[in-house]
């Protein structure tokens, strides 16, 4: 599913990329008093170029997105068994992502030096965390995401990629949940429904029959794939939550060479971590074997593989650029309006059958989904009216 070691950092705002740009730049202080879900974008009129660089990140997130959950269910429906070796091709293909930070740190890096005041500067390398606070961070997060990942890969194993998608959704409820003990979220009655109707549409679910699950998976297969899934959508909303707590008590700070230094280390500990696990569960002696056996062949074995990886990183960097050109919270819809489209890519290539219950299932889930989206609409425009005022 969603690569989680890279997504998890996109929905965390990088304002101050936007204040380098406009001569507005905001200190460690400031950030306490930051809403996490404001826009980055405040003006009213954008340029035509703003809007076909939207519509082209939100077209590498979809792709990306779905793409790489479709090359997942084919690893498995033609012959591939290793979780571990599912789980690293969420994660290994971070590389690709080195000369995207290159090149926007520069740019950042240009603009700086004239744009922010000096105290401002001293300010903010004062406030810089220990070198072994920042690490200890990184690998503990970087612990949690390579669990995380795997939980995924067993879901996706397990369960159809229809439903698989549809329990997904219910990150946005545990999301809620989570940033509600450790973000200050409030409960409000747009919230309230969002977690009823997604905790409802992943209950429906559960109530599939057999013949609607992979081939050779069975009942106990079933449920076991359908709490992993949960629990990897538990688990990705309460990394989301600890990332935004962490950039705001520790790093504080969210620059894009921030960010993008929490996506890059976290994912090199959890490749590190993956690949010791490949080789310390045995998985890596069948992986020979796999290869000669699966069914496509191993050209597309291989290329099944690579592909997987290089889809989970353009989802990464559809998602870094929204961000930056428009919000975290527009970044995170997109990202999650995708999953229900999944399922339609599912009956078309893997003949999944669309029943009656997967159909109310997707209404709830696209119904709590917009529940959950205007409730922070209704925040950023009280956000921007209050800041409206105050100037």
């Amino acid at each position: 599913m969603e690569e989680v070691s890279q997504e998890l950092q996109l929905h965390i705002i990088a304002r101050n990329h936007e204040d380098h740009a406009t001569g507005n730049f905001t200190t460690p202080s400031d950030l306490n008093n930051q809403d996490a879900n404001t826009s980055i974008k405040p003006e009213s009129r954008r340029p035509y170029k703003w809007y076909l660089k939207v519509a082209a990140y939100s077209f590498l997130v979809l792709s990306g997105q779905a793409v790489a959950t479709l090359l997942g269910r084919q690893y498995y429906d033609n012959g591939g068994s290793s979780k571990w070796l599912a789980t690293l091709v969420q994660l290994c293909g971070f590389p690709i992502l080195v000369p995207y930070y290159f090149l926007f740190s520069s740019s950042s890096s240009n603009q700086s030096p004239i744009n922010c005041p000096a105290e401002a500067v001293e300010l903010s390398r004062a406030d810089v965390p220990p070198f072994r606070v920042l690490v200890s961070v990184y690998v503990f997060l970087g612990i949690v995401v390579a669990v995380d990942c795997y939980l995924y890969s067993v879901g996706l194993q397990y369960v159809p990629v229809s439903t698989y998608s549809l329990i997904c959704t219910s990150q946005l409820a545990f999301n809620a949940l989570f940033s509600f003990f450790l973000n200050s979220q409030k409960f409000t009655p747009f919230i309230v429904n969002s977690l009823v109707l997604l905790t409802i549409s992943s209950v429906i679910l559960v109530f599939q029959t057999d013949s609607e699950n992979p081939t050779g998976v069975t009942k106990a297969k079933y449920v076991i794939g359908f709490i992993c899934t949960v629990a990897a959508s538990a688990g990705y909303a309460l990394m989301l939550s600890l990332t935004q707590l962490v950039f705001k008590k520790v790093i504080k700070k969210q620059t894009f060479e921030a960010v993008m230094d929490m996506v890059i280390y976290q994912c090199l500990v959890a490749t590190l971590i993956t690949v010791a696990a490949l080789f310390g569960s045995g998985e890596w002696k069948h992986l020979a074997v796999e290869m000669e056996q699966y069914e496509l062949g191993k050209t597309s074995y291989v290329m099944n593989l690579l592909w997987t990886a290089v889809s989970w990183q353009v989802f990464s960097i559809g998602s870094t650029g929204l961000i930056f050109d428009a919000s975290s919270l527009f970044s995170n819809a997109i990202s999650v309006v995708g999953l229900p489209l999944i399922p339609f890519l599912a009956v078309i290539f893997f003949h999944d059958r669309m029943d009656g219950m997967k159909v109310v299932a997707m209404v709830l889930a696209i119904w709590g989904f917009v529940s959950y989206l205007y409730q922070h609409y209704v925040d950023d425009s009280e956000s921007k009216d209050r800041a409206s005022h105050d100037r």
